[in-house]
Protein backbone atom coordinates (compact mmCIF):
# COMPACT_ATOMS: atom_id res chain seq x y z
CA UNK A 1 0.00 0.00 0.00
CA UNK A 2 1.41 3.39 -1.00
CA UNK A 3 1.81 6.29 1.42
CA UNK A 4 -0.91 8.13 -0.52
CA UNK A 5 -3.44 5.32 -0.07
CA UNK A 6 -2.48 5.02 3.61
CA UNK A 7 -3.16 8.73 4.10
CA UNK A 8 -6.52 8.46 2.35
CA UNK A 9 -7.42 5.39 4.38
CA UNK A 10 -6.87 7.36 7.58
CA UNK A 11 -9.58 9.80 6.45
CA UNK A 12 -12.05 7.14 5.24
CA UNK A 13 -15.22 6.43 7.17
CA UNK A 14 -16.01 2.85 6.11
CA UNK A 15 -12.93 1.18 4.63
CA UNK A 16 -10.46 -0.07 7.24
CA UNK A 17 -7.90 -1.82 5.09
CA UNK A 18 -6.74 -1.72 1.44
CA UNK A 19 -4.21 -4.06 -0.13
CA UNK A 20 -2.95 -3.26 -3.61
CA UNK A 21 -0.10 -4.88 -5.51
CA UNK A 22 1.15 -7.87 -7.46
CA UNK A 23 0.11 -11.20 -6.04
CA UNK A 24 -1.94 -9.80 -3.15
CA UNK A 25 -4.71 -12.29 -3.92
CA UNK A 26 -2.84 -14.68 -1.62
CA UNK A 27 -3.19 -12.14 1.20
CA UNK A 28 -6.99 -12.24 1.24
CA UNK A 29 -7.23 -14.66 4.21
CA UNK A 30 -4.84 -12.59 6.34
CA UNK A 31 -6.61 -9.36 5.38
CA UNK A 32 -10.02 -10.93 6.06
CA UNK A 33 -9.01 -11.95 9.58
CA UNK A 34 -7.40 -8.56 10.20
CA UNK A 35 -10.70 -6.81 9.46
CA UNK A 36 -13.41 -9.33 10.34
CA UNK A 37 -11.80 -11.52 13.00
CA UNK A 38 -13.22 -15.05 13.14
CA UNK A 39 -16.37 -14.32 11.10
CA UNK A 40 -17.53 -16.78 8.43
CA UNK A 41 -17.11 -15.81 4.77
CA UNK A 42 -19.02 -16.40 1.56
CA UNK A 43 -17.46 -15.58 -1.80
CA UNK A 44 -19.84 -13.78 -4.19
CA UNK A 45 -19.12 -13.71 -7.92
CA UNK A 46 -20.44 -14.56 -11.34
CA UNK A 47 -19.39 -17.31 -13.70
CA UNK A 48 -16.56 -15.24 -15.19
CA UNK A 49 -15.17 -13.68 -12.02
CA UNK A 50 -15.25 -17.01 -10.19
CA UNK A 51 -13.06 -18.48 -12.93
CA UNK A 52 -10.73 -15.45 -12.84
CA UNK A 53 -10.21 -15.23 -9.07
CA UNK A 54 -13.29 -16.28 -7.11
CA UNK A 55 -12.51 -19.97 -6.75
CA UNK A 56 -8.91 -19.11 -5.84
CA UNK A 57 -10.13 -16.74 -3.10
CA UNK A 58 -12.59 -19.37 -1.80
CA UNK A 59 -9.85 -22.03 -1.70
CA UNK A 60 -7.37 -19.67 -0.01
CA UNK A 61 -9.85 -18.74 2.70
CA UNK A 62 -10.72 -22.40 3.36
CA UNK A 63 -7.07 -23.46 3.41
CA UNK A 64 -6.30 -20.73 5.96
CA UNK A 65 -8.99 -22.05 8.29
CA UNK A 66 -11.64 -19.41 7.62
CA UNK A 67 -15.09 -20.99 7.76
CA UNK A 68 -16.59 -20.58 4.29
CA UNK A 69 -20.08 -21.17 2.96
CA UNK A 70 -20.68 -22.31 -0.59
CA UNK A 71 -20.00 -19.44 -3.03
CA UNK A 72 -22.96 -17.39 -4.28
CA UNK A 73 -22.55 -17.38 -8.06
CA UNK A 74 -24.61 -15.23 -10.41
CA UNK A 75 -25.06 -16.64 -13.92
CA UNK A 76 -23.92 -15.00 -17.14
CA UNK A 77 -23.24 -11.35 -17.87
CA UNK A 78 -23.50 -8.52 -15.30
CA UNK A 79 -26.25 -6.74 -17.26
CA UNK A 80 -28.49 -9.76 -16.64
CA UNK A 81 -28.48 -9.31 -12.87
CA UNK A 82 -27.87 -5.58 -12.22
CA UNK A 83 -31.23 -5.23 -10.50
CA UNK A 84 -32.24 -4.52 -6.92
CA UNK A 85 -34.19 -7.79 -6.74
CA UNK A 86 -30.90 -9.68 -6.91
CA UNK A 87 -29.46 -7.64 -4.05
CA UNK A 88 -32.49 -8.68 -1.99
CA UNK A 89 -31.93 -12.35 -2.85
CA UNK A 90 -28.27 -12.07 -1.88
CA UNK A 91 -29.26 -10.29 1.35
CA UNK A 92 -31.50 -13.18 2.34
CA UNK A 93 -28.73 -15.69 1.67
CA UNK A 94 -26.26 -13.69 3.73
CA UNK A 95 -28.75 -13.41 6.56
CA UNK A 96 -29.30 -17.17 6.59
CA UNK A 97 -25.58 -17.98 6.56
CA UNK A 98 -24.45 -15.24 8.94
CA UNK A 99 -21.38 -14.88 6.72
CA UNK A 100 -19.49 -11.80 5.54
CA UNK A 101 -19.71 -11.29 1.78
CA UNK A 102 -16.37 -11.35 -0.03
CA UNK A 103 -17.38 -10.14 -3.48
CA UNK A 104 -14.99 -10.95 -6.31
CA UNK A 105 -15.68 -8.80 -9.36
CA UNK A 106 -16.24 -5.27 -10.58
CA UNK A 107 -19.08 -2.73 -10.67
CA UNK A 108 -22.36 -4.65 -10.68
CA UNK A 109 -21.24 -7.40 -8.30
CA UNK A 110 -19.81 -4.84 -5.91
CA UNK A 111 -23.06 -2.86 -5.98
CA UNK A 112 -25.14 -5.95 -5.26
CA UNK A 113 -23.01 -7.06 -2.31
CA UNK A 114 -22.75 -3.50 -1.03
CA UNK A 115 -26.51 -3.01 -0.91
CA UNK A 116 -27.26 -6.50 0.38
CA UNK A 117 -24.78 -6.06 3.24
CA UNK A 118 -26.04 -2.55 3.98
CA UNK A 119 -29.59 -3.80 4.47
CA UNK A 120 -28.25 -6.24 7.06
CA UNK A 121 -26.11 -3.61 8.74
CA UNK A 122 -23.08 -5.78 8.01
CA UNK A 123 -19.62 -4.93 6.58
CA UNK A 124 -18.29 -6.65 3.50
CA UNK A 125 -15.10 -7.12 1.48
CA UNK A 126 -14.35 -6.65 -2.21
CA UNK A 127 -11.66 -8.25 -4.33
CA UNK A 128 -11.35 -6.16 -7.50
CA UNK A 129 -10.92 -7.98 -10.79
CA UNK A 130 -10.56 -4.99 -13.15
CA UNK A 131 -9.48 -1.34 -12.99
CA UNK A 132 -12.84 -0.42 -14.48
CA UNK A 133 -14.44 2.17 -12.16
CA UNK A 134 -13.99 4.18 -8.95
CA UNK A 135 -16.82 2.50 -7.05
CA UNK A 136 -14.77 -0.16 -5.27
CA UNK A 137 -14.08 2.08 -2.27
CA UNK A 138 -17.04 4.43 -2.71
CA UNK A 139 -20.30 4.40 -0.81
CA UNK A 140 -23.61 4.01 -2.64
CA UNK A 141 -24.95 1.20 -4.80
CA UNK A 142 -26.05 1.79 -8.38
CA UNK A 143 -28.82 -0.63 -9.31
CA UNK A 144 -31.95 -0.71 -11.42
CA UNK A 145 -35.13 -0.26 -9.35
CA UNK A 146 -38.40 -0.67 -11.25
CA UNK A 147 -36.43 -0.38 -14.48
CA UNK A 148 -34.55 2.83 -13.59
CA UNK A 149 -30.97 2.95 -12.45
CA UNK A 150 -30.69 4.59 -9.04
CA UNK A 151 -27.99 5.16 -6.43
CA UNK A 152 -29.07 3.47 -3.20
CA UNK A 153 -27.58 4.12 0.21
CA UNK A 154 -24.82 1.69 1.19
CA UNK A 155 -21.49 2.02 3.01
CA UNK A 156 -18.21 1.33 1.23
CA UNK A 157 -16.43 -2.01 1.83
CA UNK A 158 -14.53 -2.53 5.06
CA UNK A 159 -11.78 -4.31 3.10
CA UNK A 160 -10.63 -3.83 -0.50
CA UNK A 161 -8.04 -6.01 -2.23
CA UNK A 162 -6.71 -5.25 -5.71
CA UNK A 163 -4.28 -7.72 -7.28
CA UNK A 164 -2.64 -5.88 -10.17
CA UNK A 165 -1.86 -9.06 -12.09
CA UNK A 166 -5.53 -10.04 -12.01
CA UNK A 167 -6.52 -6.53 -13.09
CA UNK A 168 -3.99 -6.50 -15.92
CA UNK A 169 -5.52 -9.70 -17.32
CA UNK A 170 -9.02 -8.17 -17.47
CA UNK A 171 -10.55 -7.33 -20.86
CA UNK A 172 -8.96 -4.19 -22.33
CA UNK A 173 -12.38 -2.52 -22.57
CA UNK A 174 -12.76 -2.68 -18.79
CA UNK A 175 -9.42 -0.95 -18.25
CA UNK A 176 -10.37 1.66 -20.85
CA UNK A 177 -13.64 2.22 -18.99
CA UNK A 178 -11.75 2.83 -15.76
CA UNK A 179 -9.52 5.29 -17.59
CA UNK A 180 -12.58 7.20 -18.80
CA UNK A 181 -14.04 7.27 -15.29
CA UNK A 182 -10.77 8.55 -13.80
CA UNK A 183 -10.27 11.17 -16.51
CA UNK A 184 -13.59 12.67 -15.44
CA UNK A 185 -11.96 13.82 -12.20
CA UNK A 186 -10.37 16.66 -14.18
CA UNK A 187 -13.71 18.30 -14.99
CA UNK A 188 -15.10 17.31 -11.58
CA UNK A 189 -12.26 19.29 -10.03
CA UNK A 190 -12.92 22.28 -12.29
CA UNK A 191 -16.59 22.25 -11.29
CA UNK A 192 -15.60 22.20 -7.63
CA UNK A 193 -13.45 25.28 -8.20
CA UNK A 194 -16.43 27.06 -9.79
CA UNK A 195 -18.78 26.01 -6.97
CA UNK A 196 -16.24 27.29 -4.47
CA UNK A 197 -15.92 30.63 -6.27
CA UNK A 198 -19.67 31.35 -6.15
CA UNK A 199 -20.05 30.17 -2.56
CA UNK A 200 -22.06 27.03 -3.38
CA UNK A 201 -19.60 24.47 -1.97
CA UNK A 202 -16.12 25.23 -0.64
CA UNK A 203 -13.13 23.16 -1.72
CA UNK A 204 -11.60 21.01 1.02
CA UNK A 205 -7.85 21.20 0.30
CA UNK A 206 -7.00 17.86 1.94
CA UNK A 207 -9.69 15.95 0.06
CA UNK A 208 -8.79 17.79 -3.16
CA UNK A 209 -5.23 16.47 -2.91
CA UNK A 210 -6.41 12.89 -2.41
CA UNK A 211 -8.01 12.90 -5.87
CA UNK A 212 -6.10 15.52 -7.82
CA UNK A 213 -2.65 14.74 -6.38
CA UNK A 214 -2.11 11.39 -8.16
CA UNK A 215 -4.43 12.11 -11.08
CA UNK A 216 -2.06 13.38 -13.80
CA UNK A 217 0.40 10.53 -13.22
CA UNK A 218 -2.37 7.93 -13.27
CA UNK A 219 -3.62 9.29 -16.62
CA UNK A 220 -0.18 9.69 -18.18
CA UNK A 221 0.25 6.25 -19.83
CA UNK A 222 -2.87 5.45 -21.85
CA UNK A 223 -1.04 3.31 -24.43
CA UNK A 224 0.62 1.24 -21.71
CA UNK A 225 -2.79 0.69 -20.14
CA UNK A 226 -4.20 -0.50 -23.45
CA UNK A 227 -1.29 -2.95 -23.68
CA UNK A 228 -2.03 -4.35 -20.22
CA UNK A 229 1.12 -2.99 -18.57
CA UNK A 230 0.93 -3.97 -14.89
CA UNK A 231 2.75 -0.89 -13.61
CA UNK A 232 0.50 1.48 -15.54
CA UNK A 233 -2.59 -0.39 -14.34
CA UNK A 234 -1.25 -0.03 -10.79
CA UNK A 235 -1.31 3.75 -11.21
CA UNK A 236 -4.83 3.65 -12.65
CA UNK A 237 -6.06 1.35 -9.88
CA UNK A 238 -4.59 3.59 -7.20
CA UNK A 239 -6.22 6.65 -8.72
CA UNK A 240 -9.60 4.92 -8.81
CA UNK A 241 -9.29 3.67 -5.23
CA UNK A 242 -8.21 7.13 -4.08
CA UNK A 243 -11.34 8.64 -5.61
CA UNK A 244 -13.56 6.31 -3.62
CA UNK A 245 -11.64 6.94 -0.40
CA UNK A 246 -11.83 10.71 -0.99
CA UNK A 247 -15.61 10.47 -1.32
CA UNK A 248 -15.69 8.74 2.06
CA UNK A 249 -13.51 11.46 3.59
CA UNK A 250 -15.74 14.18 2.13
CA UNK A 251 -18.99 12.39 3.01
CA UNK A 252 -20.14 13.02 -0.54
CA UNK A 253 -19.25 12.38 -4.18
CA UNK A 254 -18.27 15.99 -5.01
CA UNK A 255 -14.48 15.23 -5.18
CA UNK A 256 -14.99 12.71 -7.98
CA UNK A 257 -18.18 13.67 -9.80
CA UNK A 258 -19.14 16.81 -11.70
CA UNK A 259 -20.93 17.84 -14.85
CA UNK A 260 -19.26 15.06 -16.87
CA UNK A 261 -21.15 12.60 -14.66
CA UNK A 262 -24.38 14.50 -15.24
CA UNK A 263 -23.98 13.75 -18.95
CA UNK A 264 -23.42 10.09 -18.13
CA UNK A 265 -26.25 9.91 -15.58
CA UNK A 266 -28.75 11.36 -18.05
CA UNK A 267 -27.79 8.89 -20.75
CA UNK A 268 -27.94 6.04 -18.24
CA UNK A 269 -31.33 7.05 -16.88
CA UNK A 270 -32.69 7.14 -20.42
CA UNK A 271 -31.22 3.73 -21.19
CA UNK A 272 -28.65 4.77 -23.77
CA UNK A 273 -26.29 1.92 -24.58
CA UNK A 274 -28.20 -0.74 -22.65
CA UNK A 275 -28.79 -2.71 -25.84
CA UNK A 276 -25.29 -2.14 -27.25
CA UNK A 277 -23.51 -5.27 -28.46
CA UNK A 278 -21.36 -7.22 -27.83
CA UNK A 279 -21.30 -5.45 -24.44
CA UNK A 280 -23.55 -2.73 -23.05
CA UNK A 281 -22.06 0.76 -22.96
CA UNK A 282 -20.09 1.18 -19.76
CA UNK A 283 -20.39 4.01 -17.26
CA UNK A 284 -16.74 4.94 -17.83
CA UNK A 285 -17.21 5.24 -21.59
CA UNK A 286 -20.11 7.64 -21.11
CA UNK A 287 -18.09 9.66 -18.58
CA UNK A 288 -15.25 9.80 -21.10
CA UNK A 289 -17.40 11.48 -23.75
CA UNK A 290 -19.00 13.70 -21.12
CA UNK A 291 -15.56 14.82 -19.97
CA UNK A 292 -14.56 15.90 -23.47
CA UNK A 293 -17.90 17.70 -23.86
CA UNK A 294 -17.53 19.63 -20.60
CA UNK A 295 -13.88 20.47 -21.24
CA UNK A 296 -14.82 21.92 -24.63
CA UNK A 297 -17.46 24.03 -22.86
CA UNK A 298 -14.84 25.30 -20.40
CA UNK A 299 -12.58 26.24 -23.31
CA UNK A 300 -15.37 28.28 -24.88
CA UNK A 301 -16.03 29.92 -21.52
CA UNK A 302 -12.36 30.77 -21.02
CA UNK A 303 -12.40 32.74 -24.27
CA UNK A 304 -14.66 35.25 -22.49
CA UNK A 305 -13.98 37.69 -19.67
CA UNK A 306 -16.54 37.07 -16.95
CA UNK A 307 -15.03 39.87 -14.89
CA UNK A 308 -17.10 42.20 -17.08
CA UNK A 309 -20.25 40.03 -16.97
CA UNK A 310 -23.49 42.02 -17.15
CA UNK A 311 -24.87 40.73 -13.85
CA UNK A 312 -27.96 42.94 -13.93
CA UNK A 313 -29.04 41.61 -17.33
CA UNK A 314 -28.51 38.02 -16.20
CA UNK A 315 -30.57 38.60 -13.06
CA UNK A 316 -33.45 40.07 -15.11
CA UNK A 317 -33.35 37.03 -17.40
CA UNK A 318 -33.34 34.48 -14.54
CA UNK A 319 -36.63 32.56 -14.39
CA UNK A 320 -38.94 32.36 -11.40
CA UNK A 321 -39.26 29.08 -9.51
CA UNK A 322 -42.45 28.22 -11.41
CA UNK A 323 -40.79 28.98 -14.75
CA UNK A 324 -37.77 26.90 -13.80
CA UNK A 325 -39.97 23.94 -12.94
CA UNK A 326 -41.78 24.24 -16.27
CA UNK A 327 -38.40 24.25 -18.00
CA UNK A 328 -37.48 20.95 -16.35
CA UNK A 329 -40.77 19.40 -17.45
CA UNK A 330 -40.19 20.66 -20.99
CA UNK A 331 -36.84 18.86 -21.18
CA UNK A 332 -37.77 15.66 -19.30
CA UNK A 333 -40.88 13.65 -20.10
CA UNK A 334 -39.86 10.15 -19.04
CA UNK A 335 -41.89 9.00 -15.97
CA UNK A 336 -39.68 8.63 -12.92
CA UNK A 337 -36.94 10.79 -14.36
CA UNK A 338 -39.13 13.89 -14.68
CA UNK A 339 -40.25 13.79 -11.06
CA UNK A 340 -36.71 13.25 -9.79
CA UNK A 341 -35.40 15.99 -12.08
CA UNK A 342 -37.92 18.49 -10.74
CA UNK A 343 -37.07 17.65 -7.12
CA UNK A 344 -33.31 17.83 -7.70
CA UNK A 345 -33.37 20.99 -9.81
CA UNK A 346 -35.62 22.89 -7.44
CA UNK A 347 -33.43 21.84 -4.50
CA UNK A 348 -30.62 23.98 -5.91
CA UNK A 349 -32.82 26.84 -7.13
CA UNK A 350 -32.10 30.30 -5.81
CA UNK A 351 -34.10 33.43 -6.58
CA UNK A 352 -32.90 36.37 -8.66
CA UNK A 353 -31.28 38.04 -5.67
CA UNK A 354 -29.31 34.87 -4.88
CA UNK A 355 -28.25 34.55 -8.51
CA UNK A 356 -27.05 38.14 -8.43
CA UNK A 357 -24.86 37.41 -5.41
CA UNK A 358 -23.40 34.31 -7.06
CA UNK A 359 -22.64 36.11 -10.30
CA UNK A 360 -21.03 39.06 -8.53
CA UNK A 361 -18.79 36.58 -6.70
CA UNK A 362 -18.00 34.81 -9.97
CA UNK A 363 -17.10 38.05 -11.75
CA UNK A 364 -14.86 39.13 -8.87
CA UNK A 365 -13.11 35.75 -8.72
CA UNK A 366 -12.78 35.37 -12.49
CA UNK A 367 -9.22 36.70 -13.03
CA UNK A 368 -7.75 34.24 -10.50
CA UNK A 369 -10.28 31.49 -11.23
CA UNK A 370 -9.74 31.56 -14.98
CA UNK A 371 -5.97 31.23 -14.48
CA UNK A 372 -6.44 28.24 -12.21
CA UNK A 373 -8.90 26.57 -14.58
CA UNK A 374 -6.43 26.92 -17.45
CA UNK A 375 -3.72 25.32 -15.34
CA UNK A 376 -6.00 22.55 -14.12
CA UNK A 377 -7.73 21.43 -17.32
CA UNK A 378 -6.25 19.42 -20.19
CA UNK A 379 -7.30 20.66 -23.66
CA UNK A 380 -10.32 18.83 -25.05
CA UNK A 381 -8.50 17.74 -28.20
CA UNK A 382 -5.69 16.31 -26.08
CA UNK A 383 -8.24 14.44 -23.96
CA UNK A 384 -9.63 12.87 -27.11
CA UNK A 385 -6.16 11.63 -28.08
CA UNK A 386 -5.55 10.24 -24.58
CA UNK A 387 -8.88 8.44 -24.49
CA UNK A 388 -8.42 6.86 -27.90
CA UNK A 389 -4.92 5.75 -26.98
CA UNK A 390 -6.40 3.97 -23.96
CA UNK A 391 -9.10 2.37 -26.11
CA UNK A 392 -11.94 4.56 -24.84
CA UNK A 393 -14.45 6.62 -26.89
CA UNK A 394 -13.93 10.36 -27.27
CA UNK A 395 -16.79 11.45 -29.56
CA UNK A 396 -20.57 10.94 -29.30
CA UNK A 397 -20.59 8.93 -32.52
CA UNK A 398 -18.26 6.44 -30.83
CA UNK A 399 -20.97 5.67 -28.27
CA UNK A 400 -23.70 5.73 -30.96
CA UNK A 401 -25.30 8.89 -29.63
CA UNK A 402 -27.32 11.03 -32.04
CA UNK A 403 -25.94 14.49 -32.78
CA UNK A 404 -29.06 16.42 -31.79
CA UNK A 405 -29.44 14.32 -28.64
CA UNK A 406 -25.82 14.99 -27.73
CA UNK A 407 -26.17 18.74 -28.19
CA UNK A 408 -29.35 18.80 -26.09
CA UNK A 409 -27.50 17.07 -23.25
CA UNK A 410 -25.67 20.29 -22.39
CA UNK A 411 -28.94 21.92 -21.33
CA UNK A 412 -30.86 18.85 -20.19
CA UNK A 413 -28.13 17.47 -17.89
CA UNK A 414 -28.10 20.70 -15.87
CA UNK A 415 -31.69 19.90 -14.94
CA UNK A 416 -31.31 16.49 -13.26
CA UNK A 417 -29.17 16.86 -10.12
CA UNK A 418 -28.85 19.28 -7.21
CA UNK A 419 -25.04 19.48 -7.55
CA UNK A 420 -23.77 22.91 -8.63
CA UNK A 421 -21.47 22.75 -11.67
CA UNK A 422 -20.28 24.97 -14.48
CA UNK A 423 -23.59 24.21 -16.21
CA UNK A 424 -25.43 25.98 -13.39
CA UNK A 425 -23.04 28.94 -13.41
CA UNK A 426 -23.57 29.39 -17.13
CA UNK A 427 -27.34 28.93 -16.89
CA UNK A 428 -27.47 31.60 -14.17
CA UNK A 429 -25.28 33.91 -16.26
CA UNK A 430 -27.60 33.34 -19.25
CA UNK A 431 -24.60 32.02 -21.19
CA UNK A 432 -25.18 28.27 -21.42
CA UNK A 433 -27.09 28.15 -24.69
CA UNK A 434 -24.94 30.84 -26.41
CA UNK A 435 -21.75 28.92 -25.54
CA UNK A 436 -23.24 25.62 -26.69
CA UNK A 437 -24.19 27.30 -29.97
CA UNK A 438 -20.57 28.43 -30.30
CA UNK A 439 -19.34 24.86 -29.80
CA UNK A 440 -21.62 23.52 -32.52
CA UNK A 441 -21.03 26.36 -35.00
CA UNK A 442 -19.17 25.26 -38.16
CA UNK A 443 -15.86 26.54 -36.74
CA UNK A 444 -16.57 25.42 -33.16
CA UNK A 445 -15.05 22.44 -31.36
CA UNK A 446 -17.95 20.13 -32.14
CA UNK A 447 -18.92 21.85 -35.38
CA UNK A 448 -15.56 20.82 -36.83
CA UNK A 449 -16.27 17.22 -35.80
CA UNK A 450 -19.89 17.07 -36.87
CA UNK A 451 -20.99 13.92 -38.70
CA UNK A 452 -21.41 14.28 -42.43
Amino acid sequence: MSELVARALAEATDTREVRVGRGVLTQVPDAFRSVFGDRNAVVVGDERTMAVAGWAVHAALAAAGVRVADPYVFPGEPELYARYENAALLRDTLRASGAVAVVVGAGTLNDLAKRASAELGEPYAVVATAASMDGYTAFGSSLAVDGYKQTLDAPAPALAVADLEVMAAAPAAMTASGYGDLLGKLTAGADWLVADAVGAEPVEPGVWKLVQGPLREALSRPRALAAGDVEAIGGLAEGLLMSGLAMQAHHGSRPASGSEHLFSHLWEMEGHGVEATPRRLSHGFKVAVGSVAVTALYEALLEDDLASLDVDAAVVAWPSAAERERLVLTHHSRPGLREAAVQQTMAKYVDARGVGRRLEALATAWPALSRRLREHLVPAAELQSMLRAAGAPAHPAEIRLGWAEFRATYVRSELIRARYTVLDALAEANLLEPLVARLFAPDGFWGRQAPA
